[in-house]
């Protein structure tokens, strides 16, 4: 490889890194300020660096706040679709991600909550904040046929979300399994 090629290969890993770095100062920001407190200039400071370069990365605010959401949605998008390609207990799989924003996962659960409840507002945000419901649908299609059970399914998994980032306690795996499993299973009439 040429030296150009080598500088070219260090700006580009330089410029991931600066990107992860303003994405990170982002969902920092939403979980002390909410979404609202997001700004370049906000952005900036909590990353330590000039606006100019929040700017530079993310032309817009919508640009910001999609790469932060899109941050957190492209970690659940992998974890759902090992569970998809495992033959392991998906449904649990689910639960344990589900229980996960009761304890170390509550901060990014609670930043996508935000971002993804914002995009009702913000156009922008809808085809992130969508991938969820998409990634729970197609894990729920994987085990019945019935639409109408992935519907409840991915209503459920919402559902339990929000109600765990409400509560001050522990979510069990083994309850939510259930309730997903009841859902995945109660017949239609």
């Amino acid at each position: 490889m040429a030296d150009g090629d080598q500088e070219v290969d260090g700006r580009k890993v330089r410029g991931r890194r600066r990107r992860a770095e303003i994405i990170e100062a982002t969902l920092t920001v939403v979980l002390r300020d909410g979404a609202s407190g997001v700004t370049h200039r906000t952005v900036a400071k909590e990353a330590g660096i000039p606006a100019s370069l929040t700017l530079y990365y993310f032309a817009t605010l919508d640009d910001l706040l999609v790469g932060a959401l899109s941050s957190v949605a492209d970690a659940y998008t992998e974890r759902i679709r090992a569970l998809i390609e495992s033959a392991e207990d998906k449904l649990g799989g689910l639960a344990e991600l589900i229980a996960e924003s009761s304890g170390p996962g509550r901060k990014r659960a609670l930043a996508e909550r935000e971002l993804s409840t914002l995009a009702a507002r913000r156009p922008a945000l809808r085809p992130v904040a969508r991938r969820w419901r998409e990634n729970v649908a197609e894990l729920a299609g994987t085990l019945t046929d019935d639409p109408d059970a992935v519907e409840s399914v991915v209503a459920l998994a919402d559902g339990l979300c929000a109600a765990i980032l409400l509560d001050d306690r522990d979510a069990d795996p083994a309850h939510l399994r259930k309730l997903l499993n009841d859902a995945l299973t109660t017949p239609r009439r």
